[in-house]
């Protein structure tokens, strides 16, 4: 029996608002939720963080609550579009805040979920991207879910109203969603 709601923390986007990375954020938060997940997310311009410098001692007001969010999840969504084969500098910027979790009791990424989704324009950069986001999750501690999105935005799959209406990128979007509920909630075993 679960002892408590997993709460799971959805980052990602670009600086364009309603971006196809903040989209596909959004329907795999909505998983998480229906599989009874409490979530949260960090989209877009909430993520236009100051650059990150381990040297600085206070952290801006939107570094810190987003610290704070990571440090209260059980685990995270993580949606990157692919900048030249890689996460894009905003995303990684916000990821070298997770620094600030060093002395917590569970450091970094430490026992959480982490499914990483990326969203790319065509499908050699999705690869490389999903390879580099998995790799900076391990490098904090953190359980890659099994599954990693890969989407091809090249390809439309959202309509005028935002609805996901491929039903393939629908089913990797939530799978991602729901093994990061899965996980959380054999963490949160008693």
């Amino acid at each position: 029996m679960m002892t408590k709601t997993p709460f799971i923390l959805g980052i990602g986007g670009t600086t364009r608002a309603g971006s196809s990375t903040e989209r596909i954020l959004k329907v795999a938060l909505d998983a998480a939720r229906a599989a009874g997940a409490e979530t949260a997310m960090i989209g877009g311009a909430a993520l236009q963080l100051p650059m990150y410098d381990p040297a600085e001692a206070t952290l801006a007001p939107a570094a810190a609550r987003f610290v704070e969010l990571v440090r209260r999840c059980h685990g995270l969504v993580i949606a990157s579009p692919g900048y030249h084969g890689t996460i894009s500098g905003m995303i990684k910027n916000a990821i070298d805040y997770i620094e600030a979790l060093r002395d917590d009791p569970r450091p970094y990424l430490e026992g959480r979920a982490v499914g990483c989704i990326v969203c790319a324009q065509g499908w050699q950069a999705t690869g490389t991207t999903l390879v580099a986001l998995r790799s900076v999750v391990h490098a904090l501690r953190g359980w890659p879910t099994p599954f990693g999105a890969a989407i091809n935005s090249a390809q439309p799959f959202f309509d005028a109203d935002g609805n996901c209406t491929d039903e393939a990128v629908r089913r990797q979007l939530e799978t991602v969603g729901r093994q990061v509920v899965e996980f959380a909630r054999m963490r949160l075993k008693p």
